[in-house]
């Protein structure tokens, strides 16, 4: 699975915006896909993820902020980030992992993106 990620930008604080995550076609629709976030000088880490079926799960620094969703038809992945605030300035990836189950760590996802840059200002 091939994922090209796109939709990042600048933005002020409390701004939103929309990522998309497109995968090569295939079994792309029965990966599970993840959102992962890596800033200057910290680890790469985990931000939402969704099963072909719809299950999702986010971080804590994303409840209530961010909604990811999939059009399984066009094996596209996408990220709502509303109500941005400056330290979810950070290089976007979009991954893809074989499990069913809902993984939160980089270990489990073995297709990435090439990311997209997301700052957010003050």
């Amino acid at each position: 699975v091939q994922l090209q990620a796109s939709g990042g930008g600048l933005v002020q604080a409390g701004g939103s915006l929309r990522l998309s995550c497109a995968a090569s076609r295939g079994t792309a629709g029965t990966f599970t896909m993840g959102w992962f976030r890596q800033a200057p000088g910290r680890e790469r880490e985990f931000v939402a993820a969704i099963t072909w079926s719809g299950r999702t799960t986010y971080a804590d620094s994303a409840k209530g902020r961010f909604t990811i969703s999939r059009d399984n038809a066009k094996a596209t992945v996408f990220l709502q980030m509303n109500s941005l605030k400056p330290e979810d300035t950070a290089v976007y990836y979009c991954a893809a992992s074989s499990l069913t189950a809902i993984p939160t760590t980089t270990t489990y996802y073995t297709n990435w993106g090439q990311g997209t840059q997301v700052t957010v200002s003050s």
